[in-house]
């Protein structure tokens, strides 16, 4: 009887300590999705960078699993519209035009303060839900040796475009790219008007500009190649893409005009209603760190919105960096641009390229 009891004993331990276990388990299980991160931004350079350097010092620190999901910046937009209610993604990285649309629809959360938030050039802060962590400049570039062969000055000001000697040596590109439509405001700020005036950007890139322009070339990649064949010697210019086409040896000189360069930004903002605010908020911040900021710098061309930042004087001549530089760098009003994008480049179609 003794031996039954304690056989039966002993099977009844193995029950719980196996129901136990199950539960333990199930339990881990449980606490583990809840500490899963989903990180949106684009892919590319971006993602290698993010997910070999950036993405496991946070999620070691943090006992977070991080899930990128790549997509550019109107795939993420798109998804955030989608997913409003039950959002899975928690971070949204994007630039700052669809990131100005997040913020008018309600798409992000309000901004939490930290110190490191005392650190940001004011450029970065975009408003209350989202904030800049990298800045690319658009401006000006122009093939040294071919000016200098034509006995042309360096240009130094957006109005250069409008410069009848570059006829047929110009490059322009479209209003559906940000170099484009950066070059459509500039030039109607310099002619009495801005975002909420577009008129005199379109009066004076349809008969000042467009005449003189060979191509409108849609991306950069093509851009690129038209000034390595020669036929293009000055165009509105990215400064990464410009650092891309210096590498190969090419002569090309990028310069902030003096009315300002543009400013485009990056940026980051907490998902609202997501389900890991707190973790959200950090890993934000975790991307305005010195550490990461740096790391943008050298592997993908962002300059630094967080002004303790100490770059290499190689690194830091390939981007936006330091106060004299950003100072020279003007911000676009997109929420005015986002209103009326639809308007203008239909009209850009009509009246610019014909």
């Amino acid at each position: 009887m003794q031996a039954m009891l304690r056989r039966r004993c002993g099977s009844t331990i193995r029950v719980l300590s196996s129901a136990l276990s199950l539960a333990c388990l199930i339990t881990s299980l449980h606490a583990h999705a809840e500490t899963t991160l989903y990180v949106a931004n684009v892919g590319g350079s971006n993602e290698q960078l993010y997910r070999q350097k950036v993405i496991p010092p946070f999620e070691k620190a943090h006992d977070v699993k991080i899930v990128y999901v790549a997509g550019n910046s109107s795939d993420t937009l798109a998804k955030l519209q989608a997913q409003k209610g039950h959002q899975q993604i928690n971070v949204a990285v994007m630039d700052d035009g669809p990131m100005y649309q997040a913020m008018q629809l309600g798409l992000c959360a309000k901004v939490d303060d930290a110190p490191v938030m005392k650190d940001l050039y004011p450029l970065a802060r975009l408003g209350p839900t989202a904030v800049g962590v990298g800045m690319v400049a658009t401006g000006i570039a122009y093939n040294e040796q071919a000016f200098r062969k034509l006995g042309l000055p360096a240009p130094g000001s957006w109005q250069v475009l409008t410069d009848k000697r570059l006829k047929g040596k110009l490059g322009v590109p479209p209003i559906t790219n940000t170099y484009g439509l950066h070059t459509l405001v500039m030039l109607a700020r310099l002619n009495g008007g801005g975002e909420k005036n577009i008129d005199p950007g379109f009066n004076a890139m349809t008969k000042q500009v467009a005449p003189d322009v060979l191509s409108w070339a849609p991306t950069p990649g093509e851009m690129d190649g038209l000034m390595q064949a020669g036929d293009v010697i000055l165009a509105p210019y990215g400064s990464g893409r410009a650092v891309a086409l210096q590498n190969t040896g090419f002569p090309l000189k990028f310069v902030y005009p003096k009315e300002g360069g543009v400013a485009l930004q990056v940026a980051a903002c907490a998902v609202a209603e997501n389900a890991q605010p707190r973790l959200s908020q950090e890993f934000i911040q975790y991307l305005l760190s010195p550490q990461v900021q740096a790391m943008q710098a050298e592997a993908i061309g962002l300059g630094p919105v967080n002004k303790t930042v100490k770059l290499t004087p190689e690194v830091a001549a390939r981007v936006p960096y330091g106060p004299d530089q950003v100072s020279k760098l003007t911000a676009m009003d997109w929420t005015t641009i986002n209103q009326h994008r639809t308007e203008w480049t239909e009209r850009w179609n009509r009246s610019v390229e014909r």
